[in-house]
């Protein structure tokens, strides 16, 4: 069973390598017998199914993931909130897919925008107008002494 992704995008089995290990934390004795933790790796450099589409999707997908890639480019995800492997390697799965969704949404680009001529008279309206405010708070002098 692959991962799918979007309509577009889905990562094969081959792509993915889950091993189970211990899970740290409470538990009793069962966390010291039983590995129920996932740890999910990703060859995203490898995969077909990103390279087809573009390059700056694993670009993306790099900065998002951050820590979590390793410089040959495999995304490693740890899952240990569950105490059961199956829950584990669904949330593993399913954070593996929203990183990977999140890379293929090109970010918007800026278009620089100027402030208005109105806009600029209010703004240094009111800086005056802070400014006589302040004025007002300054330390009264006593000539008369």
């Amino acid at each position: 069973m692959a991962l799918r992704i979007n309509g577009e995008i889905e990562i094969p089995d081959s792509a993915l390598e889950e091993r189970f290990i211990r899970s740290p934390g409470a538990g009793g004795q069962n966390v010291n017998k039983v590995s129920t933790a996932v740890q999910l790796r990703f060859d995203a450099r490898a995969c077909v199914a990103l390279s087809v589409i573009s390059n700056s999707i694993f670009q993306r997908l790099k900065t998002l993931a951050g820590s979590r890639m390793s410089k040959e480019g495999v995304v490693t995800i740890i899952a240990n909130s569950f105490r059961t492997q199956d829950r584990n390697r669904k949330d593993a799965a399913t954070r593996l897919a929203q990183l990977v969704q999140k890379a293929v949404i090109p970010p918007k680009s800026r278009r620089a925008t100027r402030p208005s001529k109105t806009q600029k008279t209010k703004r240094l309206e009111q800086k005056k107008r802070e400014g006589a405010t302040k004025k007002t708070r300054a330390r009264v002098s006593f000539d008369g002494d």
